[in-house]
């Protein structure tokens, strides 16, 4: 299949293709798992393309080329995590750079950049990434990197890509984007003008619940050897397994997302006028701040909402405790509906005032809408709130 052939393809049949044929010698269907450490040289140095599998696996080259087709690029890499992705990008920098980021990233994003990097003379300032005008007040001359998320976690705001990679490049700085949310079915940042596109495969790429993985993508040549090299060199690199199981997740990315879509405007809708529920918070509903954005930037609204339970802090939690469709748990993206409490769980990271500045609130509900019947899903948070405030 010619790359040109392959490029004018929709997404819901590159899904399937991009970055695979099958096996010459087998004509195997499916990418094989190539478990192996090591292969042989026909001379030293004189190899076939893979010499040790930290630095290359034929698993992982097929799935790193199916996953920048999706998103539009040229070049593909993937990691053992989602951390692992992002712990790259900043691999990048240097002592004495800035970071700008958003004011309600991802808590595992926000633990990386202040307790682990900022040790190393890397300055971070958190702003909200929705106001440009911020943004630009927090640039100077050392600012190396954007670093954006949208729709983000766990707010659901929704961040102008092109303008905020404009921004970035005015001072030469690279614009990045965690588009984990939306996946390149929904959005593709480099479209927009991002520099690298990040992902956390263990949500909605895998789609299962069942792997962990990591990637980022980029159209430059020459980022991309440079992200290769702290990939080689740094070693999170993810086996030959987890990429097979993410291999298979993308096959099936566009008919996930499609129903993920549907049920969460269909919640969405739902919570917004049930009396229990004060303010929720999706890019699909009309009354978002950036639903307009949303509609010009994404394809379709995504499978991520948040919303304040109308309760105390310990009611708040009693909603999540007590759902049965919805399974209590951290992470996201997976087919099964997930339901979590950020404060207490995936953004704790962050200090309670810097939670509470950004509007990260202690009664504030994460839902991971999976692709089970709408109508089980609202008849078991009824049943969930009625319990909470009886």
């Amino acid at each position: 299949m010619t790359d040109d052939f392959q490029r004018s393809q929709r997404i819901e049949t590159r899904a399937i293709h991009a970055g695979q044929e099958p096996d010459e010698e087998t004509g195997a269907l499916m990418t094989p798992i190539y478990a192996n450490s090591t292969y042989k040289q026909d001379g030293p140095g004189d190899h076939r393309g893979y010499e040790y599998s930290r630095t290359g696996n034929p698993t992982r080259t097929d799935l790193e080329s199916n996953l920048a087709s999706l998103e539009g690029g040229d070049y593909g890499r993937c990691f053992s995590s989602g951390m692992g992705a992002i712990n790259t990008v900043l691999n990048l920098l240097e002592a004495g750079d800035h970071v700008v980021a958003g004011d309600d990233v991802y808590g595992g994003t926000h633990r990386i950049f202040t307790q682990v990097y900022e040790q190393y003379d890397l300055e971070f300032d958190f702003v909200d990434t929705t106001d440009h005008a911020a943004v630009a007040d927090a640039m100077g001359e050392n600012t190396e990197l954007v670093w954006v998320e949208t729709p983000t976690n766990p707010l659901m705001n929704v961040n102008d890509i092109g303008a905020l990679a404009d921004i970035a490049h005015e001072y030469d700085a690279l614009c990045a984007v965690d588009n984990t949310f939306a996946t390149p079915y929904l959005q593709r940042p480099l479209e927009h003008g991002a520099d690298i596109v990040s992902h956390s495969l263990t949500k909605y790429l895998g789609g299962h619940s069942d792997v962990v993985g990591g990637a980022l993508v980029v159209d430059d040549e020459e980022l991309d050897e440079e992200i290769g090299f702290y990939q080689n060199s740094v070693g999170a690199t993810p086996g030959p397994f987890d990429c097979f199981l993410v291999l298979r997740g993308t096959k099936t990315l566009p008919v996930r997302m499609d129903r993920h879509c549907d049920n969460a405007r269909a919640l969405a809708a739902w919570l917004d006028d049930h009396e229990a529920v004060d303010e929720v918070f999706y890019p699909g509903l009309e009354s978002h701040p950036q639903h307009e954005l949303a509609t010009e930037q994404m394809d379709d609204f995504g499978g991520m909402l948040s919303f304040e339970f109308d309760g105390t802090l310990e009611e708040a939690s009693t909603v999540i405790e007590e759902t049965e469709v919805f399974t209590l748990a951290e992470s996201l993206g997976g087919v099964e509906s997930l339901i979590e409490q950020p404060a207490a769980m995936t953004h704790a990271a962050i200090p309670r005032e810097e939670r509470l500045a950004a509007g990260l609130t202690d009664g504030l509900i994460r839902v991971s809408v999976g692709i089970e019947h709408i109508d089980d899903m609202t008849a078991d948070l009824q049943q969930a709130f009625d319990a909470a405030l009886e």
